[in-house]
């Protein structure tokens, strides 16, 4: 079993990141039960890191729930915990339904075994734009919660039903956010705000430049944080150009595949191989 484990970190470390296989594969990464001890440390890049002192997520707190929690990615950096945590505070002092909180890290970030390329330090989290209720969820019912799309069917257009007001108060909130680096959208959802859908002009557009599209995202936005204090070994990512981003760059997403069940993303490229902090962090206490 340990000559199986072996191999498969090999592979791990030259690949820098796991095909997009079943929901049941594992990988070494996936299979640590428990955090790191020692202080807490992004360390490496969001598609080729690993994450040291992490913190587990309560599963609901003022503003937020989380829901998917037989996948055991409610693990983050304190920084993200500490965002998390925040936006939701914030959310319902500006009256907002508390919002579910998807994906975060594993226990010691790491390449997770589907679902992602990123989410591997400790400072990605996905956000669901449909709200929860005002009555948590059992636990149980938290594996299948209906998450529907933010657009129009087979349409580059936001469903007006669904995506308002609370949307993007809960996003201009994320987004202005210190920690925050980056969040991303699905084109459709920034052109929709790039023209001032739910209010999002009103009182200034700065605050659009951290949104960033990106494939699929229409169901849920995905918030990256800066580098937090002490990771020096953390891979900042170079920051957004000037402007809004509300311009021909946007422009050029609208030939884009449209998102739904059959299309995912495109394959990533080869990430780099891990950091060598990271074959320690896996066999630390």
């Amino acid at each position: 079993m340990r000559g199986v484990a072996s191999s498969l970190l090999a592979l791990i470390f030259l690949a820098g990141a796991p095909s997009v296989e079943a929901e049941t594969r594992e990988n070494v990464w996936s299979a640590v039960g428990a955090p790191s001890g020692g202080p807490a440390r992004a360390i490496g890049g969001v598609a080729h890191g690993c994450l040291s002192g992490a913190v587990r997520l309560p599963d609901d707190g003022p503003g937020y729930e989380v829901i998917r929690l037989s996948r055991r990615r409610d693990f983050g950096h304190p920084a993200l915990i500490a965002f998390i945590e925040r936006l939701g505070r914030r959310g319902q002092a500006a009256g907002l339904p508390s919002f579910y909180v998807g994906d975060m890290a594993q226990p010691r970030g790491g390449p997770l075994p589907y679902g992602h390329a990123s989410h591997q330090t400790g400072i990605d989290v996905d956000i669901w734009f449909t709200p929860a209720p005002v009555t948590p969820l059992p636990r149980a019912a938290r594996e299948d919660v209906e998450l529907p799309s933010m657009l129009r069917p087979a349409s580059h257009a936001i469903d007006p039903a669904r995506f308002g007001r609370s949307q993007v108060r809960l996003l201009r909130l994320a987004a202005q956010d210190p920690a925050v680096d980056r969040i991303f959208v699905n084109a459709a959802i920034k052109e929709a705000l790039c023209r001032g859908v739910g209010g999002a002009t009103e009182g200034g557009r700065d605050w659009l430049a951290r949104l960033r599209p990106w494939y699929g995202h229409d169901e849920h936005f995905h918030v990256r944080l800066r580098c937090p204090e002490g990771s020096s070994e953390c891979e900042a990512q170079a920051p957004p150009p000037p402007g809004d981003g509300c311009d021909r760059t946007l422009a050029w997403w609208r030939d884009k595949p449209l998102p739904h069940p059959a299309l995912a993303e495109p394959p990533p490229a080869p990430a780099p191989a891990l950091p060598a902090a990271c074959r320690a962090l896996l066999s630390a206490p």
